[in-house]
């Protein structure tokens, strides 16, 4: 018997959730408070909207995000075949159309006759009915309140900062130019547009950094930011040294400059944010910078002198559980049988991660309801690895986790080349993720068929 079943957030591990379980048959209220109760990063309406880089990762399959991206094709997401339909050029990495991938998502989900779109904010995590919350970083106050007073746990905090979006057109191409590291990719031009730096050059924008002033934290907002490795604000990078931008972001290998024929001190890089091709957002420049400030920044770099920045950096509270003292790595709560949690609220970081871990709450939810037992990926694969790790670890240092090769189980046989090793780990996953799906029988979504064929597709 199939149940109703409420799920919180229309997100990425929150849509993905909602389309999973309505496909098994389940009716689907999907609580989403926008337009109702904008938050401060997103800017739209719809589902699944991405309020950081349009990128979801490497998708060479022996990095990890390439690997998860792979398991997440094998268990049937309807996200993964949406970015893939809304990929725009990124070298080796798997990039969308902001605006195209959060249109299929809203009208595969609005067009599902088992789900019901509610927009309205839920201000209570469901305690008497199956549900999954998946509110993401950025779960209203009321809501977090509450989820506070189910957990009887602190929550943890962690800030994230987007970063500038610039025209095109703008970018002058006499300094700049385009190229992929290492010249990956198909493109003989290159996907990205690289704006090099040379030593006095470098050092001139980085004292810049460490001198402009920030945007002041709003009053929920002061306590002091724990940021999480993986989205450090740009400034705050440059604080840590004159050299550490070289050597992160900006770091110039696999760049040669063709204006000058050699690889320049440092580079910055710009990756396409849309299908037509005419914006571009800065990689890896995450900044809280004022705005007037920040623009006279940018402007420094080479390139960018007259750049029109339709969008610039913010900084923005993201909140997550203390996911090892709370949680299954099947995402259920371990002290309510019907309630699951899944995406960034879980200390799962990037987009694959959060879109698996909704897929995997919806996909044991629904086993649950039926009777039957949950599905635990091997730890040997990269979705196993990353909720293993989740709530597993120590929960009174916890911090969040994206996917990365090291939180696999070592290898059998000690391999010394990386890119062997690499390979082995993507060969390892892949056979451990077949071998597992055995187990679910016929409780897959992966045929075609079974995704509506749309307009928008």
């Amino acid at each position: 018997m199939t149940q109703d079943i409420i799920v919180i957030g229309g997100g990425l591990a929150g849509s993905e959730a909602a389309w999973q379980l309505a496909e098994r048959g389940h009716q689907v209220r999907l609580y989403e408070m926008r337009p109702v109760k904008m938050t401060g990063a997103h800017v739209s309406h719809q589902l699944a909207e991405l309020v950081c880089s349009n990128s979801l990762g490497s998708k060479l399959p022996d990095r990890a995000t390439g690997i998860l991206q792979n398991e997440m094709r094998m268990l049937g997401s309807l996200l993964m075949r949406c970015a893939e339909h809304a990929a725009v050029p990124a070298g080796g990495a798997l990039a969308v159309d902001r605006a195209r991938f959060a249109d299929q998502v809203t009208s595969h989900i609005n067009g599902h006759p088992n789900i019901e779109v509610l927009r309205e904010e839920a201000r209570e995590a469901p305690r008497n009915q199956p549900a999954i919350v998946a509110t993401g970083p950025l779960t209203s106050p009321a809501l977090a309140e509450d989820i506070g007073r189910l957990t009887g746990e602190d929550y943890l905090y962690f800030y994230d900062a987007i970063s500038p979006i610039v025209r095109a057109s703008s970018i002058d191409m006499t300094r700049a130019y385009r190229g992929n590291r290492y010249g990956r990719g198909q493109e003989a031009a290159g996907d990205y547009i690289n704006c090099p730096l040379e030593r006095d050059a470098y050092y001139l924008f980085v004292r810049a950094l460490q001198a402009a002033e920030t945007i002041e934290l709003r009053d929920f907002e002061r306590e002091d930011p724990n940021f999480f490795e993986g989205c450090v604000p740009i400034e705050q990078l440059a604080k840590r040294g004159d050299d550490t931008l070289a050597f992160g972001p900006m770091r110039p290998v696999g760049l040669t400059n063709p204006h000058t024929g050699r690889r320049p001190y440092a580079v910055v890089q710009l990756r396409q944010d849309d299908l037509a091709g005419d914006l571009y957002n800065i990689v890896g420049f995450q900044t809280n910078i004022r705005w007037p400030v920040q623009k006279e920044i940018l402007r420094l770099i080479p390139g960018l002198e007259d750049a029109e920045f339709i969008r610039l950096g913010q900084m923005h509270r993201n909140t997550f559980l203390n996911a090892p003292a709370l949680l299954h790595n099947t995402m259920r709560f371990r002290n309510h049988e019907h309630l699951y949690f899944a995406g960034q609220i879980t200390g799962v970081e990037g987009y694959v991660g959060n879109i698996a871990t909704g897929l995997l709450a919806a996909l044991n939810l629904s086993r649950q309801l039926k009777g039957l037992r949950a599905w635990v990926p091997p730890p040997e694969t990269m979705l196993g690895a990353l909720c293993y790790y989740v709530t597993h670890t120590d929960p009174k240092h916890f911090q969040p986790m994206k996917a990365n090769l090291g939180i696999l189980p070592p290898l059998e046989t000690k391999i010394k080349d990386k890119a062997a090793r690499k390979r082995a780990y993507a060969a390892r996953a892949a056979k451990s993720m077949l071998a597992s799906l055995s187990e679910l029988q016929d409780d897959l979504i992966m045929q075609p068929e079974n995704l509506p064929e749309r307009e928008t597709l």
